[in-house]
């Protein structure tokens, strides 16, 4: 059955040709800005995922949904796709394909706190977890003023 190989956050991604191009990719804390009115600010989210497929998985396609959730349960973002993967001529038999996919997204994140973003695919998940903060606040052991919350 095909694999997922690995979900990546990044501040940009895009999938051409079958390679996977990352701007700023595997952080774990970001700073989101807020507008002139508190309200949170709009993050341009880059999402990449890689699947291997097998020789006899090739030429079928398998259900993939990438989702984003905060701590809280709330889903923020979900896209359903479908991965396939064909065979070109002159490849060996029984060889693996990866196939990829950039997924980009201006995201309003509402609270802050921790977002999972998470790929599946036939029964197996592959998650990463980043923080969310906005300006004022502490990483760590430190409290965080509940006016900057």
């Amino acid at each position: 059955m095909p694999e997922i190989e690995y979900v990546v956050n990044a501040d940009h991604a895009e999938a051409i040709n079958g390679k996977l191009y990352l701007h700023g990719a595997g952080w774990t804390d970001l700073q989101q800005v807020t507008g002139p009115a508190g309200q949170p600010g709009i993050v341009h989210l880059g999402i990449a995922v890689s699947i291997l497929i097998g020789w006899n998985e090739t030429n079928r396609r398998f259900p993939l949904k990438v989702t984003l959730t905060h701590e809280d349960g709330a889903e923020i973002a979900r896209v359903d796709a479908q991965v396939e993967a064909g065979r070109p001529p002159g490849i060996p038999a029984g060889s693996d394909f990866r196939s990829v996919l950039a997924i980009g997204a201006d995201i309003q994140f509402p609270k802050t706190g921790a977002y999972q973003l998470s790929a599946e695919l036939n029964g197996q998940k592959k998650t990463i977890t980043f923080r969310v903060h906005r300006p004022g606040q502490t990483t760590g052991a430190a409290t965080v003023p509940p006016s900057a919350a």
